[in-house]
């Protein structure tokens, strides 16, 4: 496995990535992997063995899977997964798990799709990104040791604090769905991690992103929205929204977002734009 590159994040699986590197080396003769500590080192890790490697695997969470696809986009380089993060939205999706021998035959195997990925103004993104209320969110989860029990909570927090974001269209196609919302979100994927499924339709195939525009509900509301959206059953009525399109501007009244689960500050206006069949995936 001379053309295949194994990227570790240690902070990722409660730092509990020893098991997976032992088992990888009693594996795999002389594997080749890099143990992450930034965005800096991994970019260069993958610049340095990029001639020499064909699959790159991403070990880590949906933020450590974006960080190194981004890397790999319009490459013609291969992306691999062994999901290690507390969501692992994307891997779902992609049907990895954490079963490392179902992996190295898939890496053996060598096949693999394409699938679309899309840009928020010039950043990339691969999964489900963000404003509003789960940007809000996203800030304030980073200074927390992580974990689906701090996210609901500072979600619950957030929830009932939370001032309505301002969306406004740029063409007139789109401009009857100006107002104010919950949340925004740009689903290439149906999920954002933890089999909450904000897109059920979306596909990563199909040239398109879904739009999803929330508005801001009632409490009693929320049951419904959760069950729905953890059964892959939210659909449109007076509160959600989805607009499928390749691209899309528009303008909000917040800089916090996130990028597949990664805080970040963008500034409006904001251009949404697809690029079809821009990554590949292993299967």
């Amino acid at each position: 496995m001379k053309n295949v590159a194994f990227i570790i994040n240690p902070f990722s699986a409660k730092k509990n990535y020893q098991p997976f590197l032992d088992t990888l080396q009693e594996q795999v003769e002389d594997p080749n992997f890099y143990i992450s500590k930034s965005l800096a080192g991994t970019e260069k890790f993958i610049k340095d063995h990029f001639d020499t490697t064909d699959i790159f695997v991403a070990v880590g969470g949906d933020g450590t899977i974006s960080s190194v696809a981004k890397q790999l986009i319009n490459t013609g380089k291969i992306l691999a997964i062994f999901p290690a993060g507390s969501g692992n939205g994307f891997s779902n999706e992609n049907n990895f798990s954490k079963n490392l021998d179902e992996l190295l035959v898939k890496i053996k195997a060598s096949q693999f799709r394409e699938i679309d990925t899309f840009k928020v103004n010039n950043l990339l993104s691969i999964n489900v990104s963000g404003t509003g209320f789960d940007g809000k969110v996203v800030k304030q989860f980073e200074k927390t040791s992580r974990g689906f029990k701090n996210y609901i909570k500072i979600s619950i927090k957030t929830f009932f604090n939370f001032n309505p974001i301002q969306v406004k269209f740029k063409t007139e196609e789109f401009k009857k769905h100006d107002g104010e919302y919950l949340m925004l979100n740009i689903a290439n994927t149906r999920q954002f991690g933890n089999n909450a499924y904000i897109a059920p339709h979306a596909s990563t195939v199909d040239g398109l992103v879904e739009i999803v525009l929330v508005k801001k509900f009632p409490l009693y509301y929320g049951a419904l929205f959760a069950a729905r959206m953890f059964s892959k059953n939210l659909k449109e009525d007076q509160y959600i929204t989805y607009l499928s399109v390749p691209a899309i501007e528009f303008t909000v009244n917040t800089n916090d977002w996130h990028l597949d689960g990664e805080y970040n500050e963008i500034t409006s206006p904001i251009q949404i734009k697809v690029l079809p069949k821009s990554l590949k995936i292993l299967i």
